[in-house]
């Protein structure tokens, strides 16, 4: 079973979606290494490992809106073993592939689909050591 691991809050204004997010919810935002322009949302304390120490707990990303080809909309993320394979199964499926995959900082491989009803889903490939 693929689970959730994470989501994404595109912005028009990354001003004004942190200081949201940030006074409502008590969020926290770091810059993602390197030039994307990508930012970490923190909603749950991290270990050592940047992993939530609460079990069940995630945290996510945001990006500007429509960066790259990438949603408008809040996007959940889901963790599977092959991003190419869901991709081919989500296609199967009567859904459409959007982007991707491509590889993220050494970190694991991301790509986007949209399910039968039109709503985009990120997929989150780990690299394994």
């Amino acid at each position: 079973m693929d689970r959730v691991c994470h989501f994404e809050v595109p912005y028009s204004d990354k001003s004004r979606m942190e200081k949201f997010y940030s006074d409502v919810f008590d969020w926290q935002f770091m810059p993602a290494p390197g030039d994307m322009p990508y930012m970490f949302v923190i909603t749950t304390e991290l270990d050592e490992s940047f992993s939530p120490k609460r079990p069940g707990g995630i945290n996510g990303g945001s990006y500007p809106r429509g960066e790259g080809g990438g949603s408008n909309s809040p996007v959940i993320v889901l963790e599977v073993a092959s991003c190419e394979q869901r991709i081919k199964d989500v296609v199967a499926a009567g859904g459409a592939h959007v982007l991707g995959p491509h590889e993220i900082l050494g970190m694991g491989i991301y790509a986007q689909v949209k399910d039968s009803e039109g709503n985009t889903i990120g997929l989150w490939q780990p690299l394994t050591a």
